[in-house]
């Protein structure tokens, strides 16, 4: 049943037992009142990922419903064609992926927490669709607090104590080793150390915080040890019990929480010549605070914010080419 939020016109409609809600009644692509934005936190912080349908957002209005939640963070620590008038932006564009990186999908399309090389992992992130292909291209997301919960006792205690690493550019076949994006991770690199199991900083749960997209190795075991802890943990973040699949229509909206979740881009594109355009912005997080209290370090690079990493250049891009791209 809806759960409606008091003194408002919104409602929250659970899709999945673990995860996931569609919220419906608020126009967000106009300011919000106070209520409204409490009443989306609170149902964020519940189900892990709200959806919105139906919503005319342009960039500057995805950012601005961004910003009602945090400080809206730059694109990416590797973005370096940012949108000249919304550097917030990053294009999830299957068009650009294929001219920048020789394919026509995301570069990392295996389960993943963004931007987790950081030692402050973004807090949330949201998603708008812009171009679809007429089918397939959904996206999965899993309940790391769930998943936490779901083992066992023992093994809960035994992970509690480990920590990880995390990087980019991890487990890339021999042939890709020299692609553009690899190279990009390689003259800006970003790793760092987090708790396998994260506190999280509002509602106290504890959340499993490995993926097989960015955690290399879990610290002070050996390589067998940690691909067989790994291995057994990634099987259980990937659980379909802890799962929601969101079907994509245009003016769609994903935000979820990117300290309790993980997320799956689509598997069943590869082989079809279609295009996919969706636009994501950050909120930039906190340092991850594992069972024992002890917060999260870098290894290399810098925290993850508003301005561009130091050391990146980026070559904006010309007003034309992003406005054709929002038309």
């Amino acid at each position: 049943m809806s759960q409606r939020a008091s003194d408002q016109a919104i409602q929250v409609k659970p899709l999945a037992g673990h995860i996931g809600a569609e919220i419906h009644g608020a126009d967000i692509s106009k300011p919000l009142p106070d209520d409204s934005v409490a009443a989306i936190r609170a149902a964020l912080l519940k189900w892990k990922v709200v959806f919105f349908r139906n919503q005319p957002l342009g960039h500057a209005e995805q950012i601005a419903f961004a910003a009602r939640f945090g400080e809206v963070t730059y694109a990416h620590p590797h973005e370096d064609e940012p949108f000249d008038e919304h550097p917030e932006i990053l294009a999830i564009d299957s068009r650009r992926y294929d001219r920048r990186y020789g394919r026509r999908f995301s570069y990392e399309n295996r389960w993943h927490t963004d931007v987790t090389a950081a030692v402050n992992p973004p807090a949330a992130s949201i998603l708008r669709a812009h171009i679809l292909p007429p089918y397939g291209g959904d996206t999965t997301w899993t309940n790391l607090v769930a998943a936490y919960e779901g083992l066992s006792a023992p093994l809960r205690a035994l992970v509690d104590g480990l920590r990880a690493e995390h990087r980019f550019g991890l487990r890339f076949a021999p042939q890709d080793q020299d692609s553009p994006y690899l190279r990009k991770v390689r003259e800006n690199p970003l790793i760092s150390i987090h708790p396998v199991v994260r506190v999280h900083p509002e509602t106290g749960e504890r959340a499993l915080f490995v993926s097989p997209g960015f955690t290399s190795h879990i610290v002070g075991l050996s390589p067998r040890e940690s691909s067989a802890i790994l291995d057994l943990l990634f099987e259980q973040i990937s659980r379909p019990t802890y799962t929601v699949r969101f079907r994509w229509e245009p003016g769609s909206i994903a935000f979820w929480d990117n300290r309790a979740t993980a997320h799956l881009g689509p598997q069943d594109l590869g082989h079809l010549d279609v295009e996919r355009v969706l636009y994501r912005v950050t909120l930039t997080g906190d340092i991850p605070v594992g069972v024992d209290g002890v917060r999260s370090e870098i290894v290399a690079g810098e925290p993850f914010g508003k301005r561009p990493p130091s050391k990146l250049k980026p070559a904006r891009k010309d007003k034309a080419a992003e406005a054709e791209v929002q038309a």
